[in-house]
């Protein structure tokens, strides 16, 4: 199982990290050391004292794929959950400003906890999917689908020139404006609709 995730899908997000958009989807990876399941608790690392929090939208896929076109790529996943994309944005900064890769800013272990899948035929309409994540009890973020640049035919299409998706293969669909910091002590809860998804502790 790997883990796929695009960067850069929403224009707020864009702007309020003053990154450059790009005109095809930004992809990274991420190992499958960086899942945590079943709302285990995240255990901040000590290496960085600025992670981020990024609630995406999750496409579990569900059968084998290349060069996929888009209007077919429905065909390869029937469930979809939600995520959080941890990001050492220190270690990111660092990274960014010598021209060196960030994976170690991205997919550090836990840095991608997943919640529950949800059957597609129980979201509705894929281009207008609202989402949100609360911190303690507060909104921190929300988007809806129709925000997106890249929409997920077009993420798995380009996608799937590069890398062979496989049954079991997560993809990280990019995150709205809003990311921040996270503290130990934080709970955070992630929502697709009013559908509670996740929910964990930051220790």
């Amino acid at each position: 199982m790997k883990v796929i995730a695009i960067g850069r899908n929403y224009v707020e997000h864009i702007e309020e990290l003053n990154n450059e958009r790009s005109s095809v989807p930004v992809v990274f990876m991420k190992p499958d050391t960086a899942v945590l399941k079943n709302n285990m608790p995240f255990f901040h690392p000590d290496f960085s004292e600025n992670i981020h929090h990024e609630v995406e939208l999750v496409l579990k896929i569900n059968r084998e794929g290349k060069y996929i076109k888009r209007e077919f790529a429905h065909r390869y996943f029937d469930e979809i959950g939600i995520g959080i994309d941890f990001t050492a944005r220190d270690l990111q900064d660092k990274c960014k400003s010598k021209g060196l890769p960030w994976e170690i800013a991205k997919s550090f272990n836990g840095s991608a906890p997943v919640g529950e899948f949800l059957p597609v035929g129980e979201v509705g309409d894929m281009k207008d999917i609202n989402f949100h994540l609360d911190i303690n009890g507060e909104l921190r973020q929300k988007g809806n689908t129709s925000m997106m640049l890249f929409d997920f035919g077009v993420i798995i299409e380009y996608v799937s020139q590069f890398f062979t998706l496989k049954k079991g293969d997560l993809i990280f669909t990019g995150t709205p404006a809003g990311v921040g910091k996270v503290s130990i002590g934080d709970r955070l809860e992630a929502y697709i609709g009013d559908r509670k998804l996740l929910d964990f502790e930051v220790k």
